[in-house]
């Protein structure tokens, strides 16, 4: 039998991510920033620069080493695509840092050029190989194009394919081990012919710090434009066209004949101005413009003091392999802060929902969606109680000190080594 080794050694690994520096999305900042190094594990970071750049520099990061690599933030593709090429060379840092440290393994997330740079590291320098694939990049590209919503459909379509068969003839096979966003993505790439036990499912969740208490926020935190006793439905999320929330105007359309006391409010803006001007352009055209709110860009903290004021929250996906395979934040953050849901029937959302009681899951259909709505709407006590029921499950399931006791058992088992004692 092979020896373990002793349970309270920590983990030392490099860590390359298509986020830029400073991270800010939650499934790395907290899981990894806070909680992974903050139980004592050592990660050393590859990134891209956030803002422009033109050298490289050295960082340090929630205790661990950053090395940033230069960018340039000019518009038009040129430049988008010089962008690219600082960040694979970059990335390619990794060997040398690789030869000067004893990595337990190196784990690349959403970058498919440098995932072939850390594979050939893992093997010349023995260590293993984790790729993080958190969305569906190949068929979204392809989807883009073939669908009308890519700026540059010939590129989207090239770039969706190139990447396609790197994904599933290269990096995943070759692979140590895979995480996934969830668990219709762990099954769409089985479908792949990679193997199910080489893969783990690790869900979009919260954390509890970072979530306001519930409470009335100050009415200076925003202007909502609401007229008293107006009802609020909200929408958080980009506002890309790809997720055709034109669908949600027409719910709204169902729903003011019989409740027209309410505005429709979109947190959240576009890739591109043109997503928020085909939806103005949409209640504009159906006749229900006035009950319509755009916020714009919002910061996390406006985010849930909006949240806070809604009576009821939204989170339609429109069925397509791309979107089912995701594992939504929206409707973990709905729930957390309190406040009842009504969603589609989305592979993620409908188990949600089924085991938490937290709101309604409907068919992707504009009078099943507005049905829902007015139901809560006209039942009140029933909103709080699956608000309350929802906030529950999330504190039980959903916080990201739960998922990071769970993917640190999972590191250790593909160490071949025991993880410390916890509570799981």
């Amino acid at each position: 039998m092979k020896a373990v080794s002793k349970p309270d050694k920590k983990l030392k690994f490099l860590f390359l991510t298509a986020d830029k520096y400073p991270p800010f999305r939650a499934d790395v900042k907290i899981l990894f920033g806070r909680e992974l190094a903050g139980r004592g594990h050592l990660i050393d970071w590859i990134l891209q620069s956030e803002n422009a750049c033109r050298k490289a520099y050295h960082a340090t990061w929630e205790g661990g080493r950053v090395w940033v690599g230069p960018a340039d933030k000019g518009a038009g593709p040129l430049r988008r695509l010089k962008k690219r090429i600082c960040d694979i060379i970059g990335d390619l840092k990794l060997f040398q840092l690789m030869a000067a440290e004893k990595y337990d393994f190196i784990q690349v997330k959403d970058k498919f050029i440098s995932a072939l740079f850390g594979l050939w590291g893992a093997r010349i320098y023995k260590s293993k190989f984790i790729f993080w694939l958190s969305y569906p990049f190949p068929e979204a590209n392809i989807y883009k194009a073939v669908s009308g919503a890519a700026r540059y459909p010939l590129l989207y379509f090239i770039r969706g394919h190139f990447i396609k068969y790197l994904l599933y003839n290269i990096i995943l096979p070759k692979s140590d081990h895979i995480f996934v966003q969830s668990v219709q993505m762990q099954k769409d790439i089985a479908a792949q012919g990679i193997p199910n036990d080489k893969m783990t499912a690790v869900p979009m969740g919260i954390s509890l710090e970072e979530t306001v208490r519930q409470s009335h926020p100050s009415s200076s935190a925003y202007d909502l434009q609401l007229n008293a006793g107006e009802k609020m439905i909200l929408y958080v999320g980009t506002l890309t066209r790809v997720r055709k929330l034109d669908f949600l105007v027409r719910v709204l359309a169902e729903i003011v004949p019989s409740y027209g006391n309410l505005k429709l409010c979109f947190a959240g803006c576009g890739e591109d101005p043109a997503d928020e001007r085909m939806l103005r352009d949409e209640a504009l055209r159906i006749g229900v413009r006035e009950h319509v709110i755009f916020s714009g860009f919002l910061s996390s903290l406006e985010v849930q003091h909006y949240i806070l004021r809604a009576d009821i929250c939204v989170s339609p996906f429109y069925p397509t392999f791309v979107l089912n395979s995701t594992s939504p934040t929206k409707i973990i953050e709905y729930m957390a802060l309190g406040r009842a849901v009504v969603a589609n029937d989305h592979p993620e959302q409908r188990i949600v929902l089924s085991e938490s009681g937290g709101g309604i899951c409907v068919p992707y259909d504009e009078k099943a969606f507005a049905g829902a709505i007015l139901e809560l709407l006209h039942e009140p006590d029933k909103a709080v109680e699956m608000g309350a029921m929802g906030r529950e499950y999330v504190l039980k399931n959903r916080n990201y000190k739960i998922i990071a006791d769970m993917l640190e058992k999972e590191y250790y088992r593909i160490m071949g080594r025991r993880s410390p004692s916890r509570s799981f």
